[in-house]
């Protein structure tokens, strides 16, 4: 069984409030889940102690078994110290195309024959 550490969405509507929970991996995002080990609330403020509240035990203990968190879980576990988390970069998406990174060196390069022919 691949089970995972998820948020699931409660609240009203542009209320979010969200539960930290341990579902398999196939079941919905606000559907049956195993067990509930903390919660998360965005409204509040960054700094607030009531904004990720997390039962720490049981969340080294699915850890221990296997369990995968979510993105947005590992950041909370990292902060509470009980997984490390490695920032993903997809800087792949946001660069310029083949064609257009070929303009901008060729664009490069005729500047700077520019500024050596005016220095020279």
């Amino acid at each position: 069984m691949a089970a995972k550490i998820r948020l699931a969405r409660g609240g009203a509507k542009k209320r979010p409030y969200y539960y930290i929970v341990v579902a398999h991996s196939a079941s919905p995002r606000d559907g049956r889940y195993i067990e509930q080990i903390g919660t998360f609330d965005p409204m509040l403020k960054k700094d607030n102690p009531e904004r990720v509240k997390l039962n720490v035990d049981r969340a080294k203990h699915w850890l221990s078994v296997g369990a995968q968190p979510t993105d947005r879980v590992a950041r909370f576990l990292d902060a509470a110290g009980l997984a490390k988390r490695t920032p993903v970069k997809s800087v792949q998406k946001a660069l310029p195309k083949k064609k257009a990174q070929e303009r901008a060196a060729a664009a490069a390069e005729k500047a700077a024959k520019a500024a050596e022919a005016a220095a020279g």
